[in-house]
Formats: C-alpha cells, sequence, structure tokens
C-alpha cells in the first residue's frame, strides 16, 4: 500500500522544517525520503508545489525549496487544558502552539483565534504565542451546574476546558433552581478579567439524578439530544406501507429464510443475513441492510438532523439516535415477522469464503428470526457438540460460520491488524447506578457478523469506489512513525520487539507483537499502547486505504440507520445504478469531514459515560483492598487496572511518601532514588481505593504497604 497523501505531506515539513537553511532540489528530497514507487514519487512532486503556494516552503532559483519558519500573525483553533493554559493548531504547521492562561485574553475552548507568536526557543520546547483577537466563537452554549446566591447565579460549567463560570442573567433563570443541571447560553464575554454572561435555555434535571448526570455529560461534549419539533413532525408524516408497486420494482427475498444477530437489548436492527445452498459447493449469501435512503430523503428537514447529529451516541444507560425513533426503531428496523425494504448485497460465495459473484439489489424481505447474539452462540454451541433438539437456523449457521472462519484468516493473512482487546459492560440497576461490570464476550456469533458486515463494506468500495467516480471511504492511515519508534522502545521494556524501518511498520510485525503478548501478564498493557500508536480512522471522499484492515478499498455501508455516512453510500450507489449524475466532490467531502468529527464527540461521550458510571462503582468501594496490574506510569504516578472491578485509577506520585521517585523513560518506570523500588507497566500490585470524584471521573488509589 502506497503511503497516502497526508503521511508524504508531513514527512516533507519534517524534511524541510529539520533542515531550515538548507534547499533541496525535487530529486534530493524523493531520495532522501525513499519514494521508489512512482506513485508517491509523482505524488510527493506535486506536494512540493502545493506546500510553496501555502508559503509553508519557498521556490528558489535553481529549481529548489526551502523551509519557511513561521512568523507574524496567524489563525487557529484554540483547545483548552482544564488547568488554563492552551494550544493552538494552525493548518499547515505540525505542531501546535503553546498559549499561557494569562495570554488567553478572552478566548475559550473551541474558539478561532489569531495569535503573534513569542521569539523562538535554541531548546526543542513548543513555540510560545499569546491570543491577540477571538474571530469566532466555537461554542454558543455550555450544560453545568446551576447555583443561585441572593443577588446573583451562575452556572459551573461540566467541561473543564471551559475554565471559568458564566454568569446568568436574572430574568433568564425560570424554574431553574441551585443544584440543577441546565443549558446556559454563552451571549458575550467582554474583558479578561470579567466572566461570560448568559441566560439559562433549558433544565435537564436535577444533578443528583444518575440518568441525569449521564445525559448532561453528553450533552457538555457537544452530543445532540433532541429533535426540533419540525423534524418529528415530519418523521411522524412517513408512511412505513409498502405498496404493490414498491414491491413490484424490487427483488424479493421473503421466500429466503432472513435472520438478524444483535445485542439482546438492540431495537435499531440495521442488517440481517440468508444463506441458501446453490449446489456444487455454491452459495448465496445475502447482507440486507436497511433501506434508509428511500425514507430518508435529500434536502428534507430529517436529513439536515441527521446529517448534522452524524452518528447514533450509545451512552452506558440510553441510546441517543441519530433518526427519530420512528424510523430507528420501527419504519427502517429490520423487525422480525415484518416486511421490510433493504438494500442487499447479494454474494455467491463457496465455503472458502471466494467471491464468485456479487451484485447490490433493492429488495423486499421479511426476517424470520430475530437472534440476540447469545441464542446464536447456543445454536452454535450446539451444532458443533452434535447436540439434540437443533434450531431451524442450526444448518444456515453452521456454514456461515464455516465461510466466516475463513474470511477472518485470509484477512489476517492480507495484513489486517488483529485488534481484540476486552470491552466491558456496566450493569445498572433500575435507578440507574452501577451494580456491576463485566467483560463484554466476544464469541464465534459475534465474529461470524462482524466478517460478513466486513466482507460487504470491502465489497461496495471495491466495485462502486473507483477513481473516476465520486465516493465516500472509510479510511485508516498507517501510523505516525515517531509513535511506531516510541512504542518500539515501550515494549523492548517488557522484552519484546516491534521491528520497523525509521517508523515504518507492517501490520504483520505488529500482529506478531500482539500473538507475543497474549495471556502474558503485560498482554493488555502492550495492546492498549499498541492502539494508541495507531492513526484515527476517518470518513473521506479520497481513497487511503484502510491500514487497520489491510485493505485497498473500504466503506461504511451496513448501517444506515446509525451512521450518515452509510446513509451516504447508499445514495451514491443507488445513483450510479440508475445512472444518475453524481454528486459534487466537494460537497460529499465536506460531509465526511463533519461526520468524523461527529464522531470523535460521539465517541468521546460513550467513553466518557462508562467512566462516570465507573467512578460511581467505584465509589462504593472506597476503603477496599484489591489486586491490580499496573497499566501505565507517569512522572505524575502510576495507572491501575483493578482485575475485580474492571476499572482504572491513579496512585498519585505525592501519596507516595516511602521514597523519591523519578521517571524512568529508558524503562517507562517511576524508580526510587534510595531504595531502588520500581513500578513498572505489567507489575502485580496490591491497592486499596481511596477517593472516588464522579465529577472529574477520577479514582484514586493507595499502594498497600505490604504489596504482592
Amino acid at each position: 500500500m502506497i503511503k497516502s497523501r497526508e503521511t508524504i505531506r508531513k514527512e516533507l515539513l519534517n524534511l524541510f522544517r529539520n533542515h531550515g537553511k538548507r534547499a533541496f532540489r525535487p530529486k534530493e528530497v524523493v531520495k532522501r525520503l525513499g519514494y521508489t514507487d512512482n506513485a508517491e514519487y509523482q505524488l510527493a512532486r506535486e506536494l512540493l508545489d502545493e506546500l510553496a503556494e501555502k508559503g509553508e516552503i519557498t521556490a528558489i532559483k535553481g529549481h529548489r525549496y526551502i523551509f519557511n519558519a513561521p512568523t507574524g500573525l496567524m489563525e487557529g483553533m484554540l483547545s483548552v487544558h482544564p488547568d488554563g493554559f492552551g494550544f493552538v493548531k494552525v493548518e499547515g504547521h505540525e505542531q501546535d502552539f503553546y498559549v499561557r492562561s494569562k495570554r488567553m485574553g478572552t478566548a475559550m475552548d473551541g474558539d478561532k483565534v489569531r495569535i503573534s507568536l513569542a521569539a523562538g526557543n535554541t531548546g526543542n520546547a513548543r513555540r510560545e504565542a499569546e491570543v491577540l483577537a477571538v474571530l469566532e466563537r466555537g461554542r454558543t452554549t455550555a450544560v453545568g451546574t446551576f447555583e443561585h446566591a441572593k443577588d446573583f447565579a451562575f452556572v459551573v460549567p461540566d467541561d473543564k476546558r471551559l475554565t471559568r463560570d458564566i454568569f446568568v442573567l436574572l430574568d433568564s433563570i425560570g424554574k431553574a433552581v441551585t443544584g440543577d443541571k441546565v443549558v446556559v447560553s454563552i451571549d458575550s464575554f467582554e474583558h479578561k478579567g470579567s466572566a461570560p454572561r448568559g441566560k439559562i435555555l433549558k433544565v435537564i434535571g436535577k444533578a443528583s439524578d444518575p440518568a441525569v448526570k449521564t445525559l448532561a455529560l453528553a450533552m457538555s461534549l457537544g452530543v445532540d439530544v433532541d429533535f426540533d419539533e419540525d423534524v418529528l413532525e415530519e418523521s411522524n408524516n412517513i408512511s412505513g406501507e409498502i405498496t404493490k408497486q414498491e414491491v413490484a420494482r424490487r427483488e424479493d427475498f421473503r421466500h429466503r429464510t432472513v435472520f438478524t444477530i444483535d445485542p439482546v437489548d438492540a431495537k435499531d436492527f440495521d442488517d440481517a443475513l440468508h444463506i441458501y445452498p446453490l449446489g456444487k459447493d455454491r452459495f448465496e449469501v445475502g447482507v440486507h441492510i436497511a433501506d434508509v435512503s428511500h425514507f430518508v430523503v435529500p434536502g428534507t428537514k430529517l436529513d439536515a438532523a441527521a446529517l448534522e447529529r452524524g452518528t447514533s451516541v450509545y451512552l452506558v444507560d440510553r441510546v441517543i439516535p441519530m433518526l427519530p425513533h420512528v424510523l430507528s426503531n420501527n419504519i427502517c428496523s429490520l423487525r422480525p415477522h415484518e416486511d421490510r425494504l433493504a438494500f442487499s448485497c447479494i454474494f455467491e460465495l463457496d465455503r472458502s469464503g471466494v467471491v464468485h459473484a456479487f451484485r447490490v439489489a433493492e429488495t423486499v424481505i421479511r426476517s424470520a428470526f430475530r437472534l440476540s447474539y447469545e441464542e446464536a452462540q447456543d445454536i452454535i454451541t450446539n451444532l458443533e457438540l452434535d447436540a439434540a433438539g437443533k434450531h431451524p437456523l442450526s444448518e444456515d449457521l453452521g456454514v456461515l460460520v464455516e465461510i466466516s472462519r475463513f474470511l477472518r484468516k485470509e484477512r489476517f493473512d492480507n495484513g489486517s491488524i488483529n485488534f481484540d482487546l476486552q470491552e466491558v459492560k456496566v450493569e445498572l440497576d433500575e435507578a440507574g447506578h452501577p451494580v456491576r461490570i463485566v467483560p463484554r464476550l466476544r464469541q464465534e456469533s459475534n465474529k461470524l457478523i462482524e466478517e460478513f458486515m466486513l466482507l460487504a463494506n470491502r465489497q461496495v468500495a471495491l466495485v462502486y469506489g473507483q477513481k473516476k467516480h465520486v465516493f465516500a471511504f472509510r479510511i485508516h492511515e498507517p501510523p505516525d512513525a515517531d509513535r511506531i519508534t516510541q512504542l518500539s522502545k515501550y515494549v523492548s521494556a517488557f522484552g519484546h520487539e516491534l521491528p520497523h524501518r525509521e517508523g515504518l511498520v507492517t501490520p504483520q510485525a505488529i500482529n506478531a507483537l500482539l500473538a507475543a503478548v497474549e495471556d502474558k501478564p503485560e498482554g493488555p498493557v502492550v495492546e492498549q499502547a499498541a492502539l494508541r500508536s495507531m492513526s484515527r480512522a476517518r470518513y473521506d471522499a479520497n481513497n487511503l486505504g484502510h491500514y487497520g484492515l489491510g485493505a485497498d478499498f473500504y466503506t461504511h455501508f451496513t448501517s444506515p440507520i446509525r451512521r450518515y455516512p452509510d446513509l451516504v453510500v447508499h445514495r451514491l450507489v443507488k445513483d450510479r445504478l440508475a445512472g444518475k449524475k453524481e454528486p459534487d466532490a466537494e460537497d460529499i467531502a465536506h460531509m465526511m469531514q463533519h461526520c468524523s468529527q461527529k464522531e470523535v464527540k460521539a465517541t468521546e461521550a460513550e467513553r466518557e459515560s462508562v467512566q462516570q458510571k465507573k467512578v460511581e462503582y467505584a465509589l462504593d468501594h472506597v476503603g477496599q483492598e484489591f489486586a491490580g496490574i499496573i497499566s501505565g506510569v507517569s512522572k505524575f504516578g502510576v495507572y491501575i487496572e483493578l482485575e475485580e472491578l474492571l476499572v482504572e485509577g491513579m496512585v498519585h506520585v505525592r501519596n507516595l511518601s516511602d521514597d523519591y521517585y523519578e521517571y524512568d523513560e529508558r524503562s517507562f518506570s517511576l524508580v526510587g532514588t534510595r531504595s531502588g523500588r520500581r513500578f513498572k507497566p505489567g507489575d502485580r500490585v496490591r491497592v486499596l481505593i481511596a477517593s472516588a470524584n464522579v465529577d472529574k471521573r477520577e479514582i484514586d488509589l493507595e499502594f498497600v504497604r505490604n504489596r504482592k
């Protein structure tokens, strides 16, 4: 797989930045960076001119290029740390610019700002800057806890990146009382010494209510919770009736034994399967996907709302859907024993998973069975045990499992990375309080569905994502070279190797590392470190391949109820089949960028909602001792995963009073200067839970004196 455009751009800038006063000819550049592939060579030549046009490098006599050091005024996006300082990301510059809290002015997290740069530093410290002006506010509202004193009122933001309380106009308070979670506007912030001012827009509920806490957390992270009335009205007017005319123009698969496999509590059934023998060791396999594009039409308020959300958000105690419930849980959902419209991938496969024929078709289906993953697994297990009383789907599932195993093996042989990290499920009581945390089981039934969804996504991208057409891809770029170099050093502290060439690593090498640490005490720690070293997958109108899956072509097609890019792909494929004019590539590119940003927010909300409940769970166990494994070490302390509770906490350096500890970068350890006592990732320890702060989502631990 050739390097992506973004990777080559970064490598070019790094080369010029590291040789600031030296000029290079194009041939020297590509030789130094080892671009032997013709496509990489041509892309590098193209990017040199592009960087020169943007002023990041300068073309000089002799057809040479030289680096342009940043000078003067610049514009960028501000990210604020809860401690008050911030960083400004300027497009085209690899490194952010550091802003001290006293040089922030009235800027807040998420603002677009104009900065001036401080004098350069001869060391490796990050370049400093000062905010001169706020060009565009990144936030117009905030979520927080309302406080009302006698003569004034204010809101303490839940998002700690908003470092100032927001004072509230008294005539906007309405029914809000002290202790409520509220949504507040941010209307003005005029003076550095003052505070932002706003109005109460909505009362969410009591801050002490567990359900309100979770909802407020998601809202504070930018998740849209409620649909506007006009969107709901438009949705309620959509008819789910399937007319005879609609059936007549579609392929009818109601005579096939179609079934769904989903989590036991799922209501939005995106996908269904069927398998039918064709003879000569060939099978027709249908991957049927809810035909959301039939009901959600471009230009409607419903479609605009779905695009704005970009994705459904799966919080610890609820789903915040991309589409209103009338669609996501009813009209579009492939519910059992009901006729449903689908957009289907129809494969002809053999038992080894080889694709002999493929097409997509608008279809009508009727799911005969709705299975949970656990029910499907029971059928598979009984089949393998040759148990009596076989289920009607036993034979179908048996062949699908066999094919999925071949698909999985081939995927890994072709370079797909085998990340199989343990996920947890937080079980709540009726009041929303966590009662236990358990591992999510990934069994054969989960892997079966995963492989056929991956197959459908790959095949649709391969057939419809060729260069001459507008398309939407799911891409995953190769990992950053510096991160891989750091990962290699990290795993060497455990006695493992990660071969690489100046930060360039093959998926096979990563898989070998993951296999080497499987079932080892340090396994989970190394797996997490490897995952963090990867680039973030995203959506793009340009095909850059999917590194993690080892796929040259990949998209998202199989979940249009909960992901807007899938809906876009459905429309693109349908338009191609109908011979319609293709949309503007720039429009698709903007949509994909927006959806990628929304996905990041959704992922953060999902992760933080789970963490919130984990801290609540730990709060019930304050003062109790547990065995744990060190999952990470920094100069601030030791991170420990409690094996019984499945939560992570931290022993702060300030609480290590038996010695003076220093951080050893070579071994990623904390080492006592007098005793030589060492804390390193993978060590087993005993700790007690000292405290838990739900608002900060932090768990403080202390080592038991006689650790084992």
